[in-house]
C-alpha cells in the first residue's frame, strides 16, 4: 500500500483521485493548498501528487522545488490541464518523477505507483525560467520533453535520432538552454553539408598557413564551443576518416588543429541523425566505437504524422512568427481541417514552410484551405526528378539552387539567416550563390554578416 499526498484546489479532481486510489488499495492524504500540503509532508508520504497552478502565492513548481530541497524527499507528479514545453521541461528538470496532463484515468493512476522508485534523496538546484522552444502536448513530444529536463545538466552526450525536419536542432537547443551551460556558447555543425576536405579545419580548426587558403588562424568548432555545447547535426553522414578523429577528441577531450597543436576542449556533445545508425554499423559505414560513444542518452524524435494533434498549435506558432506589422493572423477551421489531414513528409519543416508561404501569399489575415498549399515541396522534388532522371548530380544541383532561392527568399536576401535556414555555414553559402549565379539576390544591406562568425 502507498500512501499518497494530493494537493490540489480542485475539489472534483482531488476527490476523484483519493476515492480511486482506495479503490486501488492505497491510501490518500489531501491538501488544498500548496502551503497545506508542504506542512502534511511526513516520511511515510509515498507519492505527491501535484497541481500546478494553485492560488495562494505557491505554484506547484515553487511547491515542487521545496519538496525536492528537502532530505528524503518523496517522488512528485506534477499535473496540469495545460501542459507546455517549458513547464514540462521545468518540472523534470526540478526532479519531478512524472509530469502528467489531467484526467489522470484510473490505469493511468495504477501504472504509476507501480514505476515508483525506491526511496531516495536527491538534491537540486534552483532552476532558470526558459523560452518554450518545443511546440506541442502530444505524448510523443512530452516524451522527449522529459528527456530534455532529465539530461540537461549532465555531461553525459546525446544522440538524437529522427527524421529530417522533426526539430532535431530545436531539441539540442533546449538542452543547452535549460542547462547549467546556457550562458555559453551552442555551436551548431551540420556534417552533411560541409565539405569533407573542409570538415577538420571546421571542427579542428587551422593555423595560418597550414594549408592553400588558410590565410589566418581558425579556432574550430570545439575550441568556440568553450565549455558550451557543440551540437553535431547528421553525424551518420560523417566521412569514416572522420569518425576516427572524432572518436578520439571525444575520448581524450582533446582536438589538434590541422598544422597545429593539441588543445583542451570542455564543450558538450549532442550529435544528430535521421540515419538508422545500427545498420550503418552492420554495414561497415559507421565505427561501432563511436556509435556506442555518442549512444549515452538516446532521444528519438518522433514524425510530425505520429504527433497529430501537434500540428495546428504548430502551425499557429509559425503564423504569429512571420506575422508583422502586429497584424494577428488566424487559419480557419477549414484550414485547420486540411493541415491535420496532410501526411507531412517533410516533418515540422515542410509544415513551416507551407504556413510562411501563406504569409508571404495571402493577404487577408485570415488563412483558408485554399491559402495552404501542401503540396509545392513535393512538386519541386517531383519536379526535380523527372527532369533528371538518369542524372544524380544534375538532380542534387536543381534541388540545391531551389533551396537555395527559397531560403533568401524567406530571409529577405540576408545572407546570414539564410545560412542558418539551410544550416550550413555563411562561406558555403556564397560559394554556392557564386555557382548557380544567385549572388545578386543576396541584401545588399551593410550590417548583414557583420561582426559575426562561420561557426
Amino acid at each position: 500500500m502507498a500512501i499518497v499526498l494530493i494537493i490540489d484546489d480542485d475539489a472534483a479532481l482531488r476527490d476523484g483521485l483519493a476515492e480511486t486510489l482506495g479503490d486501488l488499495g492505497h491510501e490518500a492524504r489531501i491538501a488544498t493548498s500548496g502551503r497545506e500540503g508542504l506542512s502534511l509532508l511526513a516520511a511515510e508520504i509515498d507519492l505527491v501528487l501535484l497541481d500546478l497552478r494553485m492560488p495562494g502565492g505557491l505554484d506547484g513548481i515553487e511547491v515542487l522545488r521545496r519538496i525536492r530541497d528537502q532530505d528524503g524527499a518523496p517522488p512528485v507528479v506534477i499535473l496540469t490541464a495545460y501542459a507546455s514545453s517549458e513547464n514540462t521541461i521545468e518540472a523534470m528538470r526540478i526532479g519531478a518523477f512524472d509530469h502528467l496532463t489531467k484526467p489522470i484515468g484510473r490505469e493511468e493512476l495504477r501504472q504509476l505507483i507501480l514505476r515508483l522508485p525506491s526511496r531516495a534523496i536527491a538534491s537540486t538546484e534552483v532552476a532558470r525560467a526558459s523560452p518554450d522552444t518545443l511546440i506541442g502536448s502530444s505524448e510523443g513530444i512530452r516524451r522527449v520533453q522529459k528527456a530534455i529536463g532529465l539530461a540537461a545538466d549532465s555531461a553525459a552526450t546525446v544522440l538524437i535520432f529522427g527524421e529530417t525536419g522533426t526539430g532535431k536542432e530545436m531539441v539540442a537547443r533546449a538542452l543547452h538552454v535549460h542547462s547549467r551551460r546556457a550562458g555559453r556558447p551552442f555551436i551548431a555543425v551540420n556534417c552533411a553539408a560541409i565539405p569533407e576536405d573542409l570538415l577538420e579545419s571546421e571542427l579542428f580548426g587551422h593555423v595560418k598557413g597550414s594549408f592553400t587558403g588558410a590565410t589566418a588562424d581558425r579556432a574550430g568548432a570545439f575550441v568556440e564551443a568553450g565549455s558550451g555545447t557543440l551540437f553535431l547535426d547528421e553525424i551518420g553522414d560523417m566521412p569514416l576518416a572522420m569518425q576516427a578523429k572524432i572518436l578520439r577528441a571525444l575520448q581524450e577531450k582533446v582536438v589538434t588543429p590541422v598544422g597545429g597543436k593539441p588543445v583542451a576542449t570542455d564543450a558538450r556533445i549532442i550529435a544528430a541523425t535521421h540515419r538508422d545508425l545500427p545498420e550503418l554499423v552492420a554495414a561497415k559505414s559507421f565505427r561501432e566505437d563511436l556509435y556506442y560513444r555518442l549512444n549515452v542518452i538516446p532521444i528519438v524524435v518522433p514524425p510530425l504524422r505520429e504527433r497529430p494533434s501537434d500540428i495546428v498549435p504548430l502551425a499557429r506558432h509559425f503564423l504569429a512568427q512571420c506575422s508583422s506589422g502586429g497584424r494577428a493572423r488566424q487559419l480557419s477551421a477549414e484550414a485547420c481541417d486540411k493541415l491535420k489531414r496532410h501526411g507531412w513528409p517533410g516533418n515540422v519543416r515542410e509544415l513551416r514552410n507551407v504556413i510562411e508561404r501563406a504569409c508571404v501569399l495571402t493577404r487577408s489575415d485570415l488563412i483558408g484551405p485554399d491559402d495552404l498549399d501542401t503540396t509545392g515541396d513535393q512538386a519541386q522534388l517531383a519536379r526535380t526528378a523527372a527532369a533528371t532522371d538518369t542524372d544524380l548530380p544534375s538532380a542534387v544541383a536543381q534541388l540545391e539552387e531551389a533551396m537555395i532561392r527559397r531560403a533568401l527568399e524567406a530571409s529577405g536576401g540576408n545572407r546570414t539567416e539564410a545560412a542558418r535556414r539551410l544550416s550550413i555555414n555563411r562561406q558555403l553559402l556564397y560559394a554556392k550563390m557564386q555557382r548557380y549565379g544567385l549572388a545578386g539576390e543576396a541584401s545588399a544591406n551593410p550590417t548583414d554578416d557583420v561582426g559575426k562568425d562561420d561557426a
